[in-house]
């Protein structure tokens, strides 16, 4: 039963953790390269929002 907590420490921390401390390393060099996906999610609810207030607002006008 041990190795088998083991092997799913194995996954989460060698495996699927990965990308986070590739970006980890990255932030080091550039800062706006690191934050590269967390601006295309600002830019993505940015877009989402102003979809739904202009929907209220088309609603609202009827």
């Amino acid at each position: 039963m041990k190795d088998f907590f083991y092997a799913i420490q194995d996954l989460f921390v060698n495996v699927l953790f990965a990308p986070f401390d590739a970006l980890r390393s990255l932030e080091l060099d550039s800062w706006w390269a690191a934050n590269f996906m967390s601006w295309i999610f600002i830019l993505i609810g940015c877009a989402a929002f102003t979809y739904w207030m202009l929907q209220l607002k088309k609603f609202g006008n009827e």
